[in-house]
């Protein structure tokens, strides 16, 4: 058997030397930003000046400026592109994940510029994870996140976050790609909504035997489904990543606010998806925050404000 060799992970040391100036950190988003050549977000003029003094790039045919962050999630940012290099590192290098107060720490941030920083970089994976659909066979259920006030219902109907989770399988009934997210309710209109978004059309679909997913599942998907049992291993992988999904989400952020859930959802099917290429983590983020569209700190802070 040949094994996959994967280019090993930059040391932190590698790191440091590579990226320590602002210069470098440039060149570096440059080449990654156009990886073809520079080409103008106004007229896609291939030829340039670099406005040495700005850090700019100003097209030659229509004489429009641009930085290697201008509508990106770091865009208009005031933190040098070293601390976010940095930032980003830390962030995907650690399994566990990193917190806003780690951050904070490490990189001598203060709490609420570091907190900004690790939420644009959820964005991103959100936006990367948004992009791909699921196919084939996919498990589906729901599962229920945080806490219900003292005395409110629990189960079906609680207060409590309500989670729709989906994972693909292989063609040998291994985990392929995971998806989760924060509904407002879990009624059969709005389950049909997300897999009409988020599955193929005509993918195979197994579920427990909810009343919300015959009708709205039976329409477009061959729809598998059996009475929930606690003791068989039917959907015994997609329950395996919602415990996964629970414990990193209190061990690491030690729990979350309803507005915020469905960023650090993202960001844990990010680092699923790409559980075979860790070593390239660091990578796979920067071409994510590189391609995100530009995030405001009003859109983060009001994202569903209020829905608690």
């Amino acid at each position: 058997m040949h094994s996959k060799k994967h280019k090993s992970q930059m040391s932190i040391i590698e790191f440091q030397k590579k990226y320590d100036t602002e210069d470098k950190c440039r060149e570096e988003l440059f080449k990654m930003r156009y990886p073809k050549g520079f080409k103008c977000s106004k007229c896609e003029c291939t030829e340039y000046y670099y406005l040495k003094s700005r850090g700019k790039y100003q097209c030659k045919n229509c004489k429009h400026q641009s930085s290697v962050t201008s509508g990106t999630v770091m865009d208009r940012s005031h933190l040098k592109l070293t601390v976010w290099l940095w930032a980003i590192y830390l962030f995907s290098n650690d399994k566990r994940g990193s917190s806003a107060c780690y951050i904070s720490q490490v990189l001598k941030l203060p709490y609420k510029t570091a907190w900004f920083v690790l939420q644009r970089l959820r964005y991103a994976m959100a936006e990367r994870e948004n992009k791909y659909m699921l196919s084939g066979t996919v498990e589906l259920d729901d599962t229920y996140v945080g806490a219900p006030t003292r005395g409110k219902k629990r189960g079906r109907g609680t207060e409590k976050m309500k989670v729709i989770t989906a994972l693909s399988k292989d063609e040998n009934g291994k985990p392929q790609y995971l998806k989760m997210e924060c509904l407002e309710n879990l009624k059969g209109v709005t389950i049909g909504k997300y897999a009409n978004n988020h599955i193929v059309e005509g993918s195979t679909i197994e579920s427990d035997a909810c009343r919300a997913y015959l009708k709205p599942l039976a329409q477009k998907y061959m729809h598998v489904y059996s009475i929930f049992d606690a003791n068989s291993t039917d959907l015994i992988w997609l329950h395996t990543m919602i415990s996964n999904a629970k414990s990193f989400i209190q061990g690491t952020y030690h729990g979350l606010e309803r507005k915020h859930v469905n960023l650090y959802l993202a960001e844990f099917c990010f680092r699923f998806n790409r559980r075979h290429f860790h070593e390239m983590l660091y990578q796979r983020l920067m071409i994510a925050a590189l391609a995100a569209p530009v995030c405001r700190y009003n859109k983060l802070v009001n994202s569903l404000a209020d829905s608690k």
